[in-house]
Formats: C-alpha cells, sequence, structure tokens
C-alpha cells in the first residue's frame, strides 16, 4: 500500500490534565473525556516501561510499528533505513496542557544508550498551534548558570518556587516554535497547545514530581536523581536562540524550526498557493484549518480537512498538495545522500 493514510486519535493514559483543544481541533465534543491530553500520532513509540500503550494502530488492524519492522523500505526509504534502520526517528503529538506541566528534562543519545539500553534519548521541539487563557508560556531552560549542589537542594525539598523561579518564562502564541535539545530543563504552562515533535522515546526525568506524579522513582525512572542529575543542562540558556516565531510569515512554505534542529528534525507549514510540490519522504500531516487534497504519483487522492491526522509513507512517491488547507508537515532528519 502506497497511499497516506489517515489516522484516527491516539491518546494514552497521562497523569496531566488537558484534551479540550485537540477534541476542538478534531471536532469532538470538548466534554468527551477520552480526550486526553496527547494525541500520540503515527506512533511507533509506547510509553515507558509499557507493551502496547502509546502505539498507533493502522486501519487494516496492525501496528503502524509492526508494519514499519516489516517493509522499513517502503515506508522509510533506503537512505533512511540505511542511517536508522527500522526506526522512523519520530514521534509526533498532539499536546494539550490543561494545567502547567512539571519542570522536567530529557535525556541525551550517549545518556540513554548507557543508562536505558535505548538509542535515542528526547530532543524535542513545540509548534505552538493555539493557546486560551490570559497568560500563555512555556519555560525553557534556566535564566542563569545554577549549580549542580542547589538543583539537587531543590530536587531534594520539592521546591517548586526555586524551580520554576530559575527558568525562563517566554509568552508565546500560534506560530512560535520552540527547540528542546536533549538536557535543558522546562516545562510548558497552561492553555499552550502544541504539535511536538521528538525523538521516539518516553525519556523523562522530572524533578518537580510532587503533586504530578506517584512518587519520586516515577521522576527518576529508577536511576536514582543523584544519576539522572548528570544529564541536565545546567547552564544559562538565551531563549531567543531557540525560538523561531513564524506567526506573520508568509508563503506556501514556512520551515518552522531553528537550524540546531535539524538533525533530529524537521518541521514546516504548509499553505497551497494553489498547490505544493512534497518530495518524497515519510511524514506526518496535521490539518490545522480548511479544506484539501493530497495526490500521490500513484494516483492516490486523499481528501484533508481541519484535524485531520496522517501518515505518509515514502513509497507514495512525489505528491501534490491542493486546497485551502493549512498542514504542518513533520518529518524525520534528511539522510545525505
Amino acid at each position: 500500500m502506497t497511499a497516506p493514510i489517515k489516522l484516527p486519535a491516539n491518546q494514552p493514559p497521562q497523569f496531566y490534565r488537558g484534551g479540550a483543544a485537540i477534541a476542538a481541533l478534531r471536532g469532538k465534543s470538548t466534554s468527551d473525556k477520552t480526550f486526553g491530553p496527547e494525541d500520540w500520532v503515527a506512533s511507533t513509540t509506547t510509553l515507558h516501561g509499557q507493551a502496547e500503550n502509546g502505539l498507533t494502530r493502522l486501519p487494516d488492524g496492525r501496528w503502524l510499528r509492526d508494519a514499519v519492522a516489516a517493509d522499513p523500505g517502503h515506508w522509510l526509504g533506503a537512505r533512511h533505513v540505511a542511517a536508522f534502520a527500522g526506526s522512523t526517528a519520530l514521534l509526533v503529538k498532539l499536546l494539550d496542557a490543561g494545567q502547567r506541566l512539571p519542570v522536567h528534562f530529557h535525556p541525551s543519545d550517549s545518556f540513554a544508550r548507557k543508562h536505558f539500553d535505548s538509542h535515542f534519548g528526547k530532543t524535542e521541539a513545540w509548534i505552538v498551534v493555539g493557546t486560551s487563557g490570559d497568560d500563555p508560556r512555556v519555560y525553557p531552560g534556566f535564566r542563569e548558570t545554577v549549580s549542580p549542589g542547589t538543583v539537587n537542594e531543590w530536587v531534594r525539598e520539592q521546591d517548586t518556587e526555586a524551580m520554576l523561579g530559575a527558568l525562563n518564562s517566554v509568552p508565546v502564541s500560534a506560530g512560535d516554535a520552540v527547540y528542546i535539545p536533549a538536557g535543558l530543563p522546562h516545562a510548558i504552562g497552561e492553555g499552550v497547545f502544541v504539535v511536538e515533535l521528538q525523538q521516539p522515546t518516553d525519556l523523562s526525568l522530572t524533578i518537580e514530581w510532587r503533586d504530578f506524579l506517584a512518587a519520586p522513582e516515577k521522576g527518576h525512572l529508577g536511576i536514582g536523581f543523584d544519576t539522572a542529575l548528570q544529564a541536565l543542562d545546567t547552564s544559562a540558556r538565551d531563549p531567543e536562540t531557540i525560538i523561531k516565531r513564524t506567526g506573520r510569515h508568509a508563503g506556501s512554505t514556512v520551515d518552522l524550526l531553528v537550524g540546531d534542529s535539524a538533525p533530529f528534525f524537521r518541521a514546516d507549514r504548509l499553505k497551497p498557493a494553489p498547490a505544493i510540490a512534497l518530495d518524497p519522504s515519510f511524514a506526518v500531516l496535521v490539518a490545522l484549518d480548511g479544506q484539501g487534497t493530497l495526490r500521490t504519483e500513484h494516483g492516490d487522492e486523499l481528501a484533508l480537512s481541519k484535524g485531520d491526522t496522517v501518515v505518509v509513507p515514502h513509497a507514495a512517491g512525489q505528491a501534490e498538495l491542493s486546497g485551502g488547507v493549512t498542514v504542518i508537515r513533520c518529518r524525520p532528519p534528511e539522510v545525505a545522500p
């Protein structure tokens, strides 16, 4: 099958509130309790330590993970397979923060290999597609360099005020995109709705665990905070170096992420005028508004409208997006010939 595939919602249980913005995007009732704060789109990744929760099931009944493993060249293309074997190297989520998320960070590839037997760490990026409330904001990185001893004390005492107060506090609006490299402490504020791109793991080290997680062990994922904090970037970070603001950028194709994200993933906003040619690639599409059509070189045709999420196999080949639709296209990193 070379055709792009439209996917239903896939919302594994989470520890925090949210989901109304996802339900509204998909045209569902915001009172529907099945719409949680995260929708894992085209996911070959499970929740940490779980067997199936988080995986995407295709319309034919197979897990997408198993379909990709059975024919990685079809789904991912030969160059990608040469670089990443049978991994998509990408997880895309819709994330609707119905409350502020806790202060946390993610391990690098090397730390994840050593302590979690994982090829990937968890570098990520957030593309803000909507906000609500009076003061939507995000918290990326420390404002000033902090000593490891000070962080240890915050974690031991669960000093939420100190942890959050040490972070940059940045108001955001639709069109802003925030790059979160591995190790960077961060939180997402209440009322921020994002399309999130990340490496395909569920490795979150949560230093603000009280009132969010059931036990401190959930925060350090069983390796202990002394070890986990070795992966934390305690240096000062200028948030403007990791934020790209594209809300007013015109054009049929707008690159959404800062350049440092290129080794991990790619994302652009597509607005056909009247049509856009798309090169062959594994891709995840999120339709934000309007209606349009995706056609492939093999004659497949898929109608798109607001709230649709689609996985496109590399074997779909050259494609064309047309109509009055606005789409976020998410892709793995480009692999050189």
